[in-house]
């Protein structure tokens, strides 16, 4: 009568290979999905690749002169093709009927007035570029409008020192009219080109 209650024992009882530890904690490997990524970190941190985090271009400050003197430029610019206009048709007409009436002497005031743009627009234009040297927006336009502008003016000292003119009782030209004509057409060119350049930058 002793054996029964040790079969149920025997019976009953897990084998070995069946029994388990419910007591011990589990343990999780960390997998991929889970790791961390130190590639994308290091690439996401400027720091770590010993690179330097983008810069912003400091902001160009003008002054009030700075202002004024582009008014003044741009304001006398707008004179700047009806004057070539002008003194293209009145140059072109003494050229071909050369006389010492009133349209000599408004080819003579249309070209003063011209020279004397280009000394306004030199002097404000050259101070300009020079106080906004540091802005880079626009500063290749700039440059290549100045040089442009600068060089047509010049032109217009050289087609003023070969005007020609009249000897006293005579009525023959003196000097080199088609010289002045050609240096008065390529100023006019050159100073054409400088002005519309420009408009593209408004």
């Amino acid at each position: 009568m002793r054996l029964l209650p040790l079969v149920w024992l025997v019976c009953f009882s897990l084998p070995a290979w069946a029994q388990t530890d419910v007591t011990a904690p589990e343990t999780q490997t960390p997998s991929a999905a889970t790791a961390p990524d130190a590639g994308a970190s290091t690439a996401q941190d400027p720091n770590a690749t010993g690179q330097q985090p983008a810069s912003h271009p400091v902001a160009t400050t003008y002054s009030n002169g700075y202002q004024v003197r582009l008014k003044i430029h741009k304001y006398a610019s707008f004179a700047t093709l009806p004057l070539f206009a002008t003194e293209l048709a009145l140059g072109q007409s003494l050229y071909n009927n050369p006389e010492t009436g009133a349209k000599k002497t408004a080819h003579v005031i249309v070209g003063t007035g011209i020279v004397g743009l280009f000394g306004v627009n030199a002097v404000t234009g050259v101070w300009n570029l020079w106080e906004g040297r540091n802005d880079p927006d626009g500063r290749k336009l700039r440059v290549i409008h100045s040089v442009l502008m600068l060089a047509a003016s010049g032109g217009f000292v050289a087609t003023t020192a070969t005007g020609p003119g009249f000897h006293r009782g005579s009525t023959e030209l003196s000097g080199n009219p088609s010289l002045h004509r050609d240096l008065a057409i390529a100023s006019i060119s050159v100073g054409t080109v400088g002005y519309v350049l420009m408009l593209f930058k408004r």
